[in-house]
């Protein structure tokens, strides 16, 4: 039995290579806010290799997605192990708090990126969402976690509020990301994550409040129907990541 049944708005999500780009945009955004951001610059893979780290976060994520049953929860109690690993060698646990924060942005910033390339998410689709993610912080024994999509809406606020900070952290991933990417990359994903986060996240991070990419979003389904999505994905990031990109796309 598969871990996520199909059809699945949850398996279209993470199917879709454009719209994980953009969960990938979001969340580089918030979790260099995070009050526990520290905890990757203490194994030093972050600062090292920025935009390789959220790759293996999202592929991580859709390797459970598209999972059976067992495999999925095999690779949750990996993730678990690793991050076990981590804490034994620092010598104290990862805040609960920081945990449920990195689910509720892959919830969060799933519905937001496909709503704004494709549609809205209908209610029942929202309720799915969540309960997917809710299986796999069960699986890592992440405590506390709401029992329903409405729940989580109001607890998301609240980590919003409390859980995020601008500091040296996030200044040192910004730079990295900049790096990385170069001068016109690094201003198009800072308005492709202006277009995509919460208010606070936005306020903290300076970002643009009129992005010109919101004016260009028309361009989207054209280039996509006349077979261009290469094209927008190099727009996003080095061609040197293109064939992970493309590796990431599971619809037909």
């Amino acid at each position: 039995m598969a871990f996520v049944q199909e059809p699945s708005i949850v398996r279209r999500i993470w199917g879709d290579a454009d719209v994980i780009l953009l969960v990938f945009a979001g969340s580089a955004a918030e979790f260099a806010l995070n009050k526990a951001v520290d905890w990757l610059f203490f194994t030093g893979k972050l600062p090292a290799d920025p935009i390789g780290r959220l790759f293996s976060t999202v592929q991580y994520a859709q390797q459970i997605v598209f999972a059976d049953e067992q495999r999925a929860r095999q690779a949750v109690g990996r993730m678990a192990s690793i991050h076990a690993g981590v804490e034994a060698s620092r010598g104290y646990a990862i805040p609960d708090w920081a945990y449920r924060d990195v689910l509720y942005m892959l919830i969060d910033y799933s519905e937001r990126a496909y709503t704004l390339l494709h549609r809205p998410l209908t209610q029942p689709e929202r309720a799915e969402l969540f309960d997917v993610f809710r299986r796999v912080g069960d699986g890592m024994g992440v405590p506390d976690l709401p029992v329903n999509y409405t729940d989580w809406q109001l607890d998301r606020q609240a980590h919003l509020a409390n859980d995020l900070e601008r500091s040296s952290y996030t200044d040192t991933l910004f730079r990295r990301y900049h790096e990385e990417i170069g001068d016109w990359r690094y201003s198009l994903l800072r308005q492709a994550q202006s277009l995509l986060v919460p208010d606070r996240v936005a306020r903290l991070l300076d970002l643009p409040e009129r992005p010109l990419l919101a004016n260009l979003l028309w361009i989207y389904p054209t280039a996509r129907a006349l077979g261009l999505r290469a094209l927008v994905q190099r727009a996003l990031l080095p061609a040197t990541y293109l064939a992970r990109i493309q590796a990431l796309e599971r619809t037909p």
